[in-house]
């Protein structure tokens, strides 16, 4: 049996608008919140995470390049090598010194 108390049906409703109106009030200082956060890192220069990938990728890319160049040098310093070597062995004789006066 249920009784028709309106007391009741409009408390529910009273907490059901307040409910909403605290969640909706909660959403807003979470909002504000965020966005003061964005702010203060805005003003310590801290990078965005799309930032730090694109760097970190040219980082990726030039120390390929650079390891691509050293073995380049060093096959270049390999097929030089055995000439530079045999350059020495013609000039290992010693000069002669000149007598001290």
């Amino acid at each position: 049996m249920q009784s028709e108390n309106r007391f009741f049906d409009d408390l529910a409703k009273m907490v059901n608008g307040v409910a909403g109106t605290v969640a909706g009030a909660g959403r807003e200082a979470e909002s504000a919140m965020r966005e003061r956060a964005k702010e203060w890192i805005g003003r310590m220069d801290f990078v965005s995470r799309e930032e730090f990938e694109a760097v970190k990728q040219m980082a990726a890319t030039a120390r390929a390049d650079a390891e691509a160049l050293k073995a380049r040098l060093d096959k270049l310093e390999g097929a030089s090598a055995p000439k530079a070597a045999a350059a020495p062995k013609a000039a290992a004789k010693p000069a002669a010194r000149k007598p001290k006066a």
